[in-house]
């Protein structure tokens, strides 16, 4: 499968016709939580040769989401953009510099199982990039090809039981890292305007 170039990538996150493809997700029992809180998480695409998508491990230590993979990102402040929360967090969490990442545009809200309204804001980045986890939330930055996101036959779909319910989830491959839930639906929603 051949790698999409910045330009292509570009043209395709601005495309309305890709963009509609994307539709709004929720992970499964959403709606036992009650009323969502609004966050945001930076879906950041880095312009290699061969495209990624920049994704974190989750530390052990917390209290949410434990050593999960994840995108930069968390709760929104008052008063804060979708776009500013996601550079704010990625900053915080990750060393990014809110100026390097150039923002395309948001992908259609995820609405988690926790009680978050998740908005991923995509961007674009350039390497060379100088990240540096912050110990307390991030154990490990990785990038995920973007030529798996391409993939027709992929993502896979799992169920296992949570909370007496039986549930259905997505789940991309990787060799090291189980990247599912939240951020394997949103990893779907870019996969399908890119493709």
């Amino acid at each position: 499968m051949e790698a999409l170039g910045a330009t292509e990538i570009a043209q395709r996150l601005r495309d309305p016709v890709r963009l509609a493809r994307a539709e709004p997700t929720a992970t499964e029992g959403h709606e036992e939580v009650g009323r969502p809180v609004a966050a945001a998480v930076l879906v950041p695409v880095v312009l290699h040769p061969s495209p990624t998508v920049l994704l974190t491990l989750r530390t052990t230590k917390l209290s949410s989401h434990a050593g999960q993979v994840a995108f930069p990102g968390g709760r929104m402040e008052p008063g804060e953009s979708a776009e500013q929360a996601a550079l704010r967090e990625a900053w915080e969490e990750i060393g990014l510099g809110p100026a390097l990442p150039k923002v395309m545009g948001r992908l259609p809200d995820h609405l988690t199982g926790t009680g978050y309204r998740v908005t991923p804001v995509v961007a674009l980045l350039h390497p060379p990039l100088k990240l540096v986890p912050e110990p307390g939330e991030v154990d490990l930055i990785f990038e995920y090809d973007l030529k798996r996101l391409l993939d027709p036959a992929l993502p896979q779909q799992q169920k296992a039981r949570f909370r007496g319910r039986e549930r259905a989830f997505w789940v991309w491959p990787h060799e090291r890292h189980y990247v599912w839930g939240a951020t394997a639906a949103i990893l779907r929603n870019l996969a399908l305007v890119l493709r």
